[in-house]
């Protein structure tokens, strides 16, 4: 009996199996179709184009910021009892000695000019070294000695180069008397530099007139770079250098290398800070005027110190391109031998 309800039942519909027929088919046309990887965004250095962009927002926003409570801040300072006495018996900047001439000569123009493409070039040429993972290339001297990139061969020769102009123009400096205009010659020059200050971050300017005499507060930063920024990137380069001696113990214990490390990146970045700063107020204080002081050579207002200051900038662009192996290399081989690896 049972077996006859069996034989009874309808059969199975025929169109039941093409279901998993056709289901096998699409998943061998899927793995037959090749899936595209995704395409990686392209890094700049450690970060994306877009988080680059996000950053430098993120920054100039806030640095916006804590600009607008600065000077709201120093606005308010002015107002305390005491204060506007103050900025009336220190303007921002002192008489120089009757002897001070004023104006800039030539050799103040060349030299400024050098100062600054060496810099920029020695800037780049630093962080280059402080963040290489494989050099593109490498020099060993002549008369033999240790191999070294071919990025700190450039930065080593451009800081000999930058010395030398330093010297050229301190000797000068002292030798026409000039030295006055960026050597404090008072003890006023700290209260004046106090109330430049306080001027500054009111934006209240003090008036400029740097033919004739820097305020105290340029004085104080100009003899700062030239006395005591600059020999102490020198001095921390040297010993970081090929021409200091490995095999003196006794010295290298007195000034280890890791003091003079310690002190020479961050004296980088106030140079680097220094030059933003130097060339924003350049341009809000008068720029046409200020260009021709050390560039054209001249006090007055027109456009001659501009386009020398724009052909300044592009000849340190194309020093900036053109620092690279191929063309660093031949003038690299006049000096020693050049290797890949």
């Amino acid at each position: 009996m049972v077996e006859t309800v069996a034989e009874a039942e309808p059969p199975a519909p025929a169109s039941a199996p093409a279901v998993p027929a056709l289901a096998s088919a699409a998943t061998s046309v899927a793995a037959e179709k090749p899936v595209r990887p995704q395409a990686e965004a392209r890094l700049y250095g450690s970060r994306t184009l877009g988080q680059w962009i996000k950053r430098v927002v993120l920054l100039a926003v806030g640095a916006v910021a804590a600009a607008a409570i600065l000077v709201l801040a120093a606005r308010g300072v002015t107002t305390l009892p005491g204060v506007p006495e103050f900025l009336e018996r220190y303007p921002g900047e002192y008489h120089l000695p009757e002897t001070a001439e004023p104006g800039f000569p030539w050799w103040a123009q060349w030299t400024h000019f050098l100062n600054f493409f060496l810099m920029v070039l020695i800037i780049r040429s630093g962080y280059q070294v402080r963040t290489q993972q494989k050099p593109p290339a490498f020099w060993t001297p002549k008369g033999g000695g240790k191999k070294i990139s071919i990025n700190l061969w450039l930065h080593q020769s451009l800081d000999i180069l930058w010395l030398a102009n330093g010297l050229i123009f301190v000797v000068l400096l002292f030798a026409s008397g000039h030295w006055m205009r960026i050597v404090p010659t008072s003890w006023e020059v700290f209260p004046n530099a106090l109330s430049a200050l306080l001027q500054y971050m009111t934006l209240d300017w003090p008036v400029e007139n740097g033919w004739v005499n820097y305020n105290s507060l340029q004085q104080l930063m100009y003899f700062l770079v030239v006395f005591i920024a600059a020999p102490l990137a020198a001095i921390t380069g040297v010993r970081m250098s090929e021409f200091w001696p490995k095999n003196a113990k006794a010295l290298n214990k007195i000034y280890p290398v890791e003091a003079a490390r310690a002190v020479h990146f961050p004296t980088m970045l106030f140079f680097v800070l220094f030059i933003l700063i130097h060339v924003f107020l350049v341009f809000a204080t008068g720029a046409l005027r200020n260009l021709n002081h050390m560039f054209g050579g001249t006090d007055a207002v027109n456009w001659t110190g501009f386009w020398l200051f724009a052909a300044a900038i592009g000849i340190t662009v194309a020093g900036w391109y053109a620092a690279r192996p191929l063309v660093l290399a031949p003038i690299a081989k006049l000096f020693g031998q050049v290797s890949s690896r």
